[in-house]
């Protein structure tokens, strides 16, 4: 009976990764698999036609944005998010969320919450699911009319996110009180005065036309602004003296998720910036601008939410924003 003898050999590939990506790596060398998805990406030659609606630009065109880069894929993502690694990580926070609601639900907290908690926390939180929405129409106008796939991926996940939140708002206010606290939310958006303020300002944003004036407008400045001041201000700090531990717990990931995305946020920002002289006026000067009108909007929301105390914490807010901000090396 003859015998098999089993060899071990190595082969080794003719390239380690693909040729427009080693152009962005510095060579012919092997690529993680976030380089792999995301350098090199955009299409930048022959295009069929101008979009009918915008026939000054071509379909992908870096001078929709005032800010000059000579390569924008130096904007890339901290975290190094690719579909795969970004789905893999939400889906992780997803368990803890519904964890958490297994959680509350089995001890009963919900009910344990006074009849004041419960209507503060949907006065201040339902209203918030339509800034939520604005989030994520503003960064699908980021992934479809930015430039270079590093921005345009993120940005994708990003709208992804903020869609997200919005949902969990939606359940949130399910869980805490009956559907009605939905509509009264909307209607309060549309029509209590001291929400008109912000309301006004996210609809500014949706017609920017710059994406990266939309991105300092929405991802720095207001995102910047509102999360800390309502799930850290509120409903860490004043909601839970007050009993409302079980909404802490049910809208754990907004912090969570604000703290992570702030990393890929300055590293733009930063980048961004810090590429020209004229790059850097020209985004201090947006923040500047978007960054005060942020704080005026949620005045009155900061007054709904903490009643004497909001404007103080409304201004610990802004100067730990302003720390952050000037990190990035912005003057405003």
């Amino acid at each position: 009976m003859s015998s098999i003898d089993l060899q071990a050999k190595e082969i080794k590939p003719t390239r380690n990764t693909y040729t427009h990506v080693a152009r962005y790596i510095g060579g012919d060398k092997p690529a993680t698999r976030y380089q792999e998805a995301t350098m090199g990406a955009q299409p930048t030659q022959n295009f069929h036609y101008r979009p009918t609606w915008d026939p000054q630009y071509e379909l992908f065109d870096a001078s929709r944005s005032a800010v000059k880069l000579a390569d924008w894929y130096v904007l890339k993502d901290p975290r190094q998010y690719y579909y795969a690694s970004w789905t893999m990580a939400r889906a992780r926070q997803q368990e803890a969320v519904e964890a958490n609601y297994q959680f509350v639900d089995s001890r009963g907290l919900m009910a344990r919450m006074t009849d004041e908690v419960r209507a503060i926390a949907c006065q201040v939180l339902m209203p918030l699911r339509h800034v939520a929405w604005a989030g994520n129409m503003n960064n699908c106008f980021i992934a479809a009319y930015g430039y270079g796939t590093a921005l345009t991926a993120a940005a994708t996940f990003h709208s992804m996110d903020q869609l997200g939140i919005a949902q969990y708002l939606t359940r949130l206010g399910l869980a805490v009180d009956e559907p009605g606290v939905l509509d009264a939310g909307k209607n309060d958006w549309l029509n209590d005065p001291r929400w008109q303020v912000l309301r006004r300002l996210v609809e500014d944003t949706l017609v920017l036309k710059d994406p990266m004036e939309m991105f300092v407008a929405q991802n720095l400045a207001l995102d910047g602004q509102l999360y800390p001041l309502i799930y850290g201000s509120f409903v860490d700090e004043h909601l839970t003296i007050k009993g409302g531990t079980a909404i802490a717990m049910l809208t754990s990931f907004m912090p969570e998720w604000h703290d992570e995305t702030a990393r890929w946020v300055d590293a733009v920002v930063k980048t961004a910036a810090a590429e020209s002289a004229e790059n850097m006026a020209l985004i201090s000067g947006w923040t500047k601008v978007w960054s005060d009108r942020v704080q005026a909007a949620l005045a009155p929301v900061a007054e709904i939410a903490l009643g004497e105390q909001g404007q103080e914490a409304l201004q610990a807010v802004r100067t730990e924003y302003n720390a952050r901000v000037a990190k990035m090396g912005l003057a405003i």
